[in-house]
């Protein structure tokens, strides 16, 4: 499990994001509060599939649980 200062997504992906989205410029600070907000959900969204996962039987998470967990 990752610890509070460990991240995984890039701050220059945020930033692309947020520009692809129609932001002219994106300060470190708006970034990096996107990507706390991704990461918290991305977590979420990994651990509901892997129960999907488990309750079919399986140790591989597939796109179908991914998807579901999205969904619920």
């Amino acid at each position: 499990m990752k610890t509070k200062s460990e991240k995984i997504l890039p701050l220059a992906a945020m930033a692309k994001l947020m520009k692809k989205a129609g932001a002219a410029r994106v300060g470190d600070d708006a970034a990096g509060a996107l990507r706390e907000y991704l990461e918290e959900h991305a977590v979420a969204v990994g651990e509901r599939a892997w129960t999907f996962a488990q309750h079919s039987g399986r140790r591989t998470v597939k796109e179908s649980d991914v998807k579901l967990a999205v969904k619920g």
